[in-house]
């Protein structure tokens, strides 16, 4: 189909496009087709004179725009068939009952010219084949020999002006290259309005399914910035409560080794457990000492294990000598000492007596 010379409407030049599809090339253009509707203005004004430069008729003529064109780019008829008798080429009408009454089948013509409410355009055989080479169209339309003569009978009942193009076309590439194969058209153009409206259509569906997209991936970025958020708050509340709770556990294992509790523990415990008179202040003794007091803590608990086996205490105790023959960390052994001390009520150990 790319063989096919076909032009594509522009403004009101359906004339011109009519002409050089017909003739598949570019022969006529808008100047050379208003010297030909100039001159045959200037014949029938001249016609007009002949009756008389004062008669009526005459200044009723010279006052009336051309009727072979208008300033939007329209020909009439006579300009169309002056045109192509420069090529030998004739217009006769198929409406007409002298060309109905010669019973000519449509296949057996050339060409056909159409015209309906100033629009024309060309129906011609090409090779073996017939199109319909209408410039609204986005490309050439393929007929089949057995619907020819139902399109040619439709248009005529929408009001359409045939004519029949007698003469010898001139020789075209898609004529010669037609001759020798046949075309098949598995989708039918459309109108050039209609294509112009589908593809506005679709650029908006696309744009449409590209904010869409847009907004379905930002959404997943959102939620993922609120999760990471919560992960922070939640690793930086874990850290702030095992600090607090690292030194709730140092304050209670110096305060367990010392033989009481302090007062602000005091206030958290499920109990109130008296202070023992002469509990020195934590902060007063050296690390060596600290040590030197937790030693002897964990010696003398692992000879109370032995006097109280049969005391609910005693599953927490071996727990604790276990830990601490094992080789414990400190932390382990804080924890161990603090749940101790919690257990036993503050008893102060006897090692501290001495």
């Amino acid at each position: 189909m790319e063989v096919i010379f076909h032009e594509k409407q522009e403004g009101s030049l359906c004339a011109q496009h009519c002409l050089n599809n017909l003739l598949q090339g570019e022969y006529f253009s808008p100047v050379e087709l208003s010297s030909i509707a100039m001159q045959l203005d200037e014949q029938e004004r001249m016609r007009m004179a002949e009756g008389g430069l004062s008669s009526t008729e005459y200044r009723t003529f010279i006052q009336q725009p051309s009727g072979n064109m208008d300033d939007s780019g329209f020909f009439s008829i006579q300009v169309i068939s002056d045109a192509l008798g420069v090529w030998g080429l004739e217009l006769i009408l198929f409406n007409s009952p002298e060309y109905q009454i010669l019973g000519i089948d449509p296949i057996n013509e050339r060409a056909f010219i159409c015209n309906y409410k100033e629009h024309w355009f060309t129906v011609r055989k090409l090779g073996k084949q017939w199109f319909n080479l209408n410039s609204l169209l986005t490309g050439p339309e393929l007929i089949s020999d057995t619907y020819l003569a139902l399109f040619l009978a439709q248009l005529q009942q929408e009001g359409y002006s045939i004519f029949v193009v007698k003469g010898d076309l001139p020789d075209c590439e898609a004529d010669q290259i037609l001759q020798m194969i046949r075309v098949q058209q598995m989708q039918r153009p459309r109108l050039i309005g209609e294509d112009a409206a589908l593809r506005d259509q679709s650029s908006q569906s696309s744009v449409t399914g590209v904010e869409g997209s847009q907004l379905y991936d930002e959404s997943p970025m959102m939620d993922e910035d609120e999760e990471n958020l919560q992960k922070a708050l939640t690793l930086s509340r874990q850290q702030i409560d095992m600090e607090d709770e690292e030194a709730d556990l140092r304050r209670a294992i110096q305060l367990s080794m010392q033989g009481g509790h302090r007062s602000e523990y005091t206030e958290t415990s499920p109990c109130s457990v008296p202070q023992t008179s002469g509990t020195s202040n934590p902060g007063s003794l050296s690390q060596e000492e600290l040590r030197q007091r937790r030693q002897l803590y964990f010696e003398n608990q692992n000879q109370i294990k032995h006097e109280q086996r049969s005391d609910g205490n005693n599953a927490t105790t071996d727990s604790v000598n276990t830990g601490a023959d094992s080789g414990m960390n400190e932390e382990d052994m804080l924890r161990a000492a603090m749940k101790i001390s919690l257990d036993t009520g503050g008893t102060k150990p006897e090692a501290q007596d001495k």
